[in-house]
């Protein structure tokens, strides 16, 4: 789960290109714009993770397929597509339907991944694996959840999450290994940002649209909230993986940068143009936040 933070409107502007990497997008930039205003009315006043939201495309090969209050990606090649993160079991329909929705076939879904161990996250992941035919792939540290559907005990909203389903997990995602999709050489990179939870997994790869390619920056959860009664200067171990993964957030490729509560990185006004979509800052923005939002609560914790 995740305490909300959205970032300014002056956070959100971005620039810089890198060589080409991903398939030119056919789909125009006004058509993106408007799919994006579609988005933020049909989301105003409903960020329920179930709630069903219609498709919007970011920029070149990558869509926002997820629901009003949890992210879900769409990132597609010549020859078979990913799906990042599945938000819950019950909108995993409106998932499918998203895809189907922006012309693309659900079972061109060769791969599955997904950022952490929750189920708001990957619960849908059961479903859509059965409706895909994908292969599912996830971090060492999320496996163990992922496959059995329990909540780690260690883990520090332990008692406040529900279960998922359990799906087999066909391969380990592993820090820095590039996960291909399909067979052009496009790939996605994978790289670890625990904290939130152990098995917390960063994305980023290139999306092109004409002559512009653009760094995306699909950021895991940063937040360190737990249930209550629980004491994060109680546990270092739990404390420390957060400050390595700021350092590597803020180092990060970032034209785009994409959250999986959408909220923390205000994507729907950005894909509606209401703030500009590109911020090359924004990841730094995001872990700076993030940072303070830590040391102040290990700081109340100290005083009490």
């Amino acid at each position: 789960m995740f305490s909300k933070f959205v970032l300014s409107a002056a956070a959100i502007a971005i620039a810089g290109c890198a060589p080409a990497a991903a398939p030119e997008a056919t789909s125009s930039l006004p058509n993106a714009r408007a799919q994006g205003a579609a988005l933020v009315q049909a989301c105003e006043g409903r960020e329920g993770w179930s709630d069903p939201a219609p498709p919007a495309r970011i920029h070149g090969n990558t869509y926002y397929v997820g629901t009003c209050g949890i992210a879900a990606l769409l990132v597609t090649t010549p020859d078979g597509h990913a799906l990042i993160d599945g938000a819950t079991n019950e909108a995993a329909p409106a998932i499918i339907a998203n895809i189907r929705a922006l012309g693309f076939d659900p079972r061109d879904v060769r791969v599955i991944v997904g950022t952490h161990e929750h189920h708001d996250h990957m619960g849908g992941f059961s479903a859509l694996k059965a409706a895909t035919g994908a292969r599912l792939l996830v971090s060492e540290g999320a496996r163990r959840a992922v496959e059995t559907g329990e909540v780690d005990p260690a883990d520090p909203q332990f008692g406040t999450l529900e279960n998922m389903i359990p799906v087999p997990v066909d391969g380990i995602v592993r820090d820095g290994q590039p996960v291909p999709v399909g067979e052009s050489g496009f790939v996605l990179n994978p790289l670890a940002t625990r904290g939130h939870t152990d098995g917390g997994t960063s994305w980023t790869w290139q999306s092109c649209e004409k002559d512009e390619c653009l760094n995306f920056a699909y950021v895991d959860s940063l937040s360190a909230v737990s249930r209550d009664g629980y004491r994060l200067t109680d546990h270092p171990e739990r404390v420390a993986p957060f400050r390595t993964t700021f350092a590597r957030v803020e180092a990060m490729p970032c034209d785009i940068l994409i959250t999986p509560h959408p909220s923390a990185s205000n994507v729907f006004a950005r894909l509606s143009g209401i703030v500009p979509l590109r911020d090359p800052a924004a990841c730094t923005t995001l872990a700076e936040a993030m940072r303070l939002r830590l040391d102040t609560r290990l700081a109340q914790e100290a005083a009490e």
